[in-house]
């Protein structure tokens, strides 16, 4: 029988899996949000402006709690800004206009074992056995859940799949090196100045598209699903994303992740009213399993 594993571990998976199913339910907010005929760039840009002035409040509480950055961590913390929220969201939502939803999951779902492999390989840690079998059944589930939405045709599809795996390797690149500065500089503070800088990508992404100002007065409707898309599907999981990175690293982090996207399909079912299948079903059991072995261990 696999005995538990030490308390600090189940509670940062349990706080990695948390995040993940809030941060996976912003696809939910973003489909409510586009029956009012916003676009993606609209709904990025007001998650951000809803959710920075949360950001920098967090961030001004943990710079008069602890030391002053270095200039070498100032710039560390810009370039993980640009590319874990900014960049990497950005490039996936181009791969989106090329490729099904289904295809763009799946290719998302490398990220874990790109974070795995380079960690392994750039700091030479040992992977468990058991981390490389939960990465396993994670896999087949994900393909069960997602196989019915797979279409590998038409002559963009590799752009789209080249873009969407881009944004799967920035992302691991963040999650990567996120997990090494995190110990020198705080989570909540790390997370919170990598967000302001995400916000100002959007910005200036948003100025320089030529979009009017005026545009970002929108109906109460969209600020009210937006004002939830920042609060509880932006701040909240990314901060419990990065206090789980400081408690079990990021590669166990990264794989707790994968139970998120799943969760869009109960929410989708919920919320949505799109149908769910037993295969879909089964699928899910999977990548439930394999959560269940990673959050065990050996005596």
């Amino acid at each position: 029988m696999p005995a538990a594993l030490p308390s600090p571990q189940r509670s940062g998976l349990a706080i990695a899996a948390v995040g993940a199913v809030l941060f996976s339910a912003k696809a939910i907010v973003a489909k409510l949000m586009y029956r009012y005929n916003v676009d993606a760039v609209m709904v990025i840009t007001l998650r951000m402006l809803f959710a920075v002035p949360l950001f920098m409040a967090i961030g001004w509480w943990q710079s008069r709690r602890l030391p002053a950055l270095s200039w070498a961590d100032r710039a560390r913390v810009v370039f993980l800004g640009f590319i874990g929220y900014y960049l990497s969201s950005f490039m996936d939502f181009l791969g989106l206009q090329y490729i099904t939803a289904g295809l763009e999951r799946l290719i998302l779902f490398l990220t874990p074992s790109f974070v795995l492999l380079a960690t392994a390989l750039l700091f030479r840690r040992p992977i468990a056995a058991r981390q490389w079998v939960s990465l396993l059944l994670a896999y087949v589930g994900i393909v069960l859940v997602f196989a019915h939405d797979l279409d590998v045709t038409g002559p963009t599809v590799w752009l789209g799949g080249a873009l969407v795996l881009a944004s799967a390797l920035t992302y691991g690149i963040y999650l990567i090196l996120s997990g090494e500065l995190v110990q020198r500089i705080g989570s909540l503070r790390l997370v919170a100045y990598a967000m302001c800088v995400s916000t100002a990508c959007c910005v200036l992404q948003y100025l320089a598209l030529g979009r009017p100002v005026a545009e970002l007065a929108q109906p109460a409707p969209v600020m009210w699903l937006s004002l939830v898309n920042a609060v509880f599907c932006t701040v909240l999981p990314v901060s419990m994303t990065m206090v789980a990175v400081a408690r079990i690293g990021a590669p166990m982090a990264s794989q707790a992740g994968m139970i998120g996207p799943v969760s869009t399909l109960f929410l989708a079912f919920w919320l949505l009213d799109e149908p769910v299948s037993g295969v879909q079903l089964a699928g899910s059991a999977l990548v439930l399993g394999g959560m269940y072995l990673l959050s065990a261990r050996k005596p």
